[in-house]
């Protein structure tokens, strides 16, 4: 079986919003090797964990409306399988 993005309509506004906190990486190690004031950094480390809370978010909605819906529908194997997946990515966001 193969797992594939299904929700190809939002794909270019996922790459743009990882492009977006790929450049506030960037910007925290620039400001690392600058030796900025620590809580300035800190302030940047926070709002890139929160951009990347909110993506994981949105791709976990993607793959409940899709995927575990889909297996859902079909029964079986799938529908277990898919259901312990989101659990799972679930409490790993929890966690994190």
């Amino acid at each position: 079986m193969t797992h594939s993005y299904v929700a190809h309509d939002t794909k270019a506004a996922h790459l743009k919003r990882l492009k977006r906190i790929e450049g506030q990486v960037r910007g925290i190690a620039r400001m690392v090797d600058e030796e900025q004031y620590c809580i300035d950094i800190l302030t940047q480390v926070s709002a890139v964990t929160k951009a990347l809370q909110s993506l994981s978010l949105g791709l976990l909605d993607e793959h409940m409306e899709h995927c575990v819906v889909e297996a859902v529908r079909a029964g079986g194997d799938e529908q277990e399988i898919k259901l312990k997946e989101a659990s799972a990515a679930i409490a790993r966001l929890v966690k994190s």
